[in-house]
Order: C-alpha cells, then sequence, then structure tokens
C-alpha cells in the first residue's frame, strides 16, 4: 500500500508585480529585528515604564471602586444597627444628664429649702400683694421656717397675714400658696417627672422625620 502524499502549501509571494515591474499588492510583513540602537531601547523601556504606569493607576483605581462599593454596602447592611447605638446612646444621655440635674437640684434643696419659696413669693410679689391673707403649706415647718417664710413675705412687700398649713408626707421643699385670687404649688419630684416626659417627647420628635422618610420609600 503506498502512502498517500502529504499536502503541500505552494510558496507564496507577499509582495505581488505585474508585467512592468510594478508593486500590485504590497506586503505587511516586517522582519524581526535583531539589534537595537541604544536610543532605540531608551525609547522601548520608556514606553514600557508608561505602559506599566498606566496599568497600575487602572489596577488601583479598579481595586478603590471595589473597596467603596463593599463600603457602601456594609455601610447600608448596618445602618439600622448604628441608627439603634446612635438613639441608645442619645437616650441614655438624656437620662444621665437627668439624674445628674435631680441629684444636684436635691442638694441645693437641702442646704436652701427655701429656696423655692423665696422665688415663688418674689415671681408672685404683685398678685398677693392686695390680697389679705395668704395660706402656705409645705411639711415639717418649724418655728424658725415659719418666721423665716414671714421675713421671705415682708421682703417682697406682702403686708398681709400668713397662715401656714402642715403638709405631712409631701416631698421635701414642695409647697403650696392659696392667696385670695389664686393658688401656686411646687414639687420637685413632680417637676422631674414632667421634664422627663418631655425629654421623652423630644427624643420621640427627633425620630418622627427619620420615620416619615422610611414610610415613603416602602411600596404600598
Amino acid at each position: 500500500m503506498t502512502p498517500s502524499p502529504a499536502l503541500s502549501r505552494p510558496f507564496v509571494f507577499d509582495t505581488e508585480f505585474d508585467a512592468s515591474g510594478a508593486v500590485v499588492r504590497s506586503t505587511d510583513w516586517q522582519p524581526v529585528k535583531r539589534a537595537y540602537s541604544p536610543a532605540e531601547v531608551e525609547a522601548l523601556v520608556a514606553r514600557a515604564r508608561s505602559e506599566g504606569h498606566a496599568e497600575a493607576l487602572a489596577e488601583v483605581d479598579s481595586r478603590r471602586s471595589l473597596a467603596i462599593a463593599d463600603l457602601s454596602a456594609a455601610l447600608a447592611a448596618n445602618l439600622p444597627r448604628l441608627a439603634g447605638v446612635v438613639e441608645t446612646y442619645r437616650e441614655q444621655t438624656a437620662d444621665l444628664a437627668l439624674a445628674t440635674g435631680r441629684a444636684l437640684a436635691f442638694t441645693a434643696l437641702d442646704r436652701l429649702p427655701r429656696a423655692a419659696v423665696q422665688a415663688a413669693l418674689e415671681a408672685l410679689g404683685r398678685e398677693i400683694d392686695a390680697s389679705p391673707r395668704l395660706v402656705i403649706a409645705m411639711a415639717g415647718l418649724d418655728e424658725a421656717g415659719r418666721a423665716e417664710i414671714e421675713t421671705l413675705c415682708a421682703n417682697v412687700g406682702y403686708a398681709g397675714a400668713v397662715r401656714f398649713r402642715d403638709q405631712p408626707g409631701a416631698t421635701q421643699a414642695a409647697f403650696e400658696l392659696e392667696w385670695t385670687d389664686g393658688r401656686a404649688a411646687f414639687d420637685p419630684e413632680e417637676a422631674f417627672t414632667r421634664l422627663s416626659a418631655a425629654v421623652a417627647r423630644a427624643l420621640a420628635a427627633d425620630q418622627t422625620p427619620d420615620t416619615a422618610e422610611s414610610s415613603e420609600g416602602m411600596t404600598p
């Protein structure tokens, strides 16, 4: 059995000429350069360096974009938790401020138990001035305490009769003032209760815009 001859490819000239010797089709083939001048080597190194620098910058930009995307995703995932932490911190800060204010206030009332009564008498001086009688209700008033309050009334210009009524079990420094046309009262415990409620309402009001924005973003 005779083996078949291998497929052969005829030699083809890349550049073709016509009968007159003019070039009909030129070739794009370039011979491999075997030697370079120092200037050419320097130009090739500079081009390679420039291309490498551009590739490095592109890689840095790509990694930076990926890092920013990862950070944005992490923030979006943890934003509710961060909001909860911030809200807890605000509530704890408000509680601490209220507790500190309460401690300072009651310490001041221990040292100056008549200060609140004095402030009330000074604020109500014109209203009680025409009243013939002023009734002051407090807890634990002894003779010295009553004399001190009578002096306070005289200092604000009240010339009517001052009567006292004992209030057993009342909070320290709490009092009630009654005159012909009105009544005023002060209780530090009640005042701090109202203050705590006001702070709670303020904290809740600060959350309202965020809640509204979240509701607007929901699809019915």
